[in-house]
């Protein structure tokens, strides 16, 4: 079984943005990046799937050179190959991001069985690329699998939609995006991260078309600071202590 995992290198969370001069990109020298949970439960499928099947696991990257990182990262749990499609670092919408992944799929020697995607892009929450791609690929896809089993090439998942849980099944070869819960992801092992130094990731350069999106400027929101309010020292606070808790209505 030939499975393909795309992937993308993320802004950690809870990291300080600041924007370049022009207002137009975040100034990412100083942040530190990893993957969605969504993609991070995609590829742990897809070795748990090669390794009852047998076959290989590829993951795929639209990014910055350094986004070998993080697919080296998967590499160390168990997947086997890398296709690092390198940007340079500007903005990709949908639209292009799908259409460069559709083109290094229909480049690749051998068929993929199963394409994987994460539900949705940490950063824009679009939940578009994997639909795209599936439909460029006339592939039948399932959204947000919370659930999946495969049984004489037929992929059975199940997804939550409010208090219920849809299944659908469809034959393979097929898209699947992936939502947080659908598995527990392993963590690398040392000799897991020697041996991902040793394994290929294939680089090539897509060309980006003309975006079907303008962006005009990002904002940056200012920080809500909590903090403590000092209220005096000693016993003189006792007074504005007492103020206090009266306007909380801890006493009457």
């Amino acid at each position: 079984m030939e499975i393909l995992v795309c992937i993308k290198r993320y802004i950690l969370a809870g990291s300080e943005f600041v924007l370049t001069a022009d207002g137009t990109e975040i100034d990412a020298r100083q942040l530190g990046y990893t993957l969605a949970p969504h993609e991070e439960v995609a590829v742990e499928q897809a070795i748990r799937f090669v390794e009852e099947f047998g076959g290989s696991t590829t993951v795929l990257s639209l990014g910055v050179p350094e986004a070998e990182e993080q697919m080296r990262e998967q590499m160390a749990i168990g997947a086997d190959r890398g296709l690092l499609l390198a940007t340079d670092g500007s903005e990709w919408d949908p639209q292009a991001t799908a259409a460069a992944i559709v083109d290094a799929v229909r480049a690749q020697p051998q068929a993929f069985d199963i394409i994987m995607f994460g539900a949705e892009a940490a950063d824009s929450n679009n939940s578009q690329v994997g639909i795209r791609v599936a439909h460029a690929l006339g592939l039948p896809i399932v959204t947000n699998v919370r659930g999946v089993s495969i049984t004489d090439g037929v992929a059975r998942c199940e997804r939550v939609v409010g208090n219920n849980r849809e299944v659908y099944e469809v034959r393979l070869p097929a898209v699947l995006t992936t939502r947080e819960g659908l598995n527990i992801p392993r963590y690398p092992s040392v000799p897991g991260r020697i041996k991902a130094r040793k394994k290929p990731i294939d680089t090539t350069t897509p060309a980006k078309p003309a975006a079907k999106v303008e962006k005009v400027r990002l904002i940056v929101p200012p920080n809500q600071k909590t903090g403590a309010t000092i209220l005096g020292n000693g016993p003189a606070a006792a007074a504005a202590a007492v103020a206090m808790m009266e306007e909380i209505g801890v006493l009457a």
